[in-house]
């Protein structure tokens, strides 16, 4: 199991009805282990278990290829606003969402 303490890690919170909580509470307080690490267990095995599928990896090659797809249209859609003066991505500034770091400011 992956150490989520020497990772980036995301929170994820779920609804769980009542009755099966109260079962994966019972189950992770027998195994000795928290809720979220059952919890981390249970998104591995679901992760594993479908990566192990026949049919995955050409779902999930055909899904790279839609988002090709769409990468390349919305390419074309901002080089036909611009032409060909649109900075490179390495050149372009990179705007940053979500929470700032402590101490961090806007400009």
């Amino acid at each position: 199991m992956s150490d989520p303490r020497n990772i980036n890690v995301k929170t994820l919170g779920i609804k769980v009805p009542d009755a099966l909580h109260a079962q994966f509470a019972l189950v992770a307080q027998l195994d000795g282990i928290s809720l979220g690490d059952a919890a981390l267990r249970a998104v591995e095995l679901y992760v594993n278990t479908k990566r192990a599928e026949s049919d995955f990896a050409a779902r999930a090659a055909a899904a790279l290829e839609e988002i090709e797809r769409e990468a390349a249209a919305r390419r074309g859609a901002i080089q036909g606003l611009f032409g060909e003066g649109v900075p490179a991505a390495a050149d372009a500034p990179v705007e940053r969402r979500g929470r700032r770091k402590t101490g961090e400011t806007t400009d």
